[in-house]
């Protein structure tokens, strides 16, 4: 598919609701893997062999609806009406709704242990070339759930499976080494890269070895900057 510039898509999507902060954090990480990582056809959302992406960060969902209109999945259109009365573009994305869309995600915590699970199944039943990407915030990785899906990652080596950590400095907790040492100490292989540089972003994901889960923590401007 071709590259398409997403910004003026994502202008399209008015008001408040959008979480403009939330959006834009994301918006390189999600170019990158549509335009250069994920294998997904607009033609065929539900190939039983195409990778997965899961978006766990769900609370601006602005971005990611701009991506999938400009890679085909929906008419571009949808995007004047974000959170209409007959809008299909909540301000969650819907699955139910929304072409493209694996989970209907935004309340935190969640995507990561619904990814691990995703991997699971497409390992028992025998589907080995299909990938799946989970893309989440750093304030999540505060739920216990989130902490749970790494720890059982890394112990099954469930190596289907890349994590990308959009960090923007808004987690109220930390972790001794950052991040990427929440991660590794489970086994995951881990990088950290500059969230904004599309060649670090597709470079660290390339990383993914076999017999482990990977990690990208894509480092954003803080929050509040």
């Amino acid at each position: 598919m071709a590259v398409i510039d997403v910004k003026p898509l994502l202008t399209r999507l008015t008001g408040d609701e959008k979480h403009a902060p939330s959006a834009y954090s994301t918006l390189d990480v999600l170019q990158v893997l549509y335009d250069r990582v994920l294998r997904v056809d607009p033609r065929r959302p539900d190939d039983p062999d195409r990778d997965r992406f899961l978006l766990s960060k769900g609370h601006g969902p602005a971005a990611y609806y701009a991506v999938l209109a400009a890679k085909g999945f929906f008419p571009q259109e949808w995007l004047d009406d974000l959170g209409g009365a007959d809008s299909p573009l909540g301000h969650h994305p819907d699955r139910l709704r929304v072409p493209g869309v694996e989970i209907s995600s935004g309340s935190l915590g969640h995507g990561l242990g619904l990814g691990v699970g995703t991997a699971l199944g497409l390992r028992a039943q025998g589907r080995m070339e299909p990938r799946v990407y989970v893309l989440l915030g750093d304030a999540e990785l505060d739920e216990g759930s989130n902490h749970e899906a790494i720890a059982y990652a890394g112990a099954t080596g469930l190596d289907a499976i890349t994590a990308v950590v959009i960090d923007n400095q808004s987690a109220s907790h930390g972790w001794p080494g950052g991040i990427a040492s929440r991660f590794a100490v489970h086994g995951w292989t881990a990088v950290t890269v500059d969230g904004r540089d599309h060649e670090a972003i597709a470079a660290g994901l390339a990383e993914a070895r076999e017999g482990a889960p990977h990690v990208v923590v894509a480092r954003v401007e803080s929050k509040e900057s």
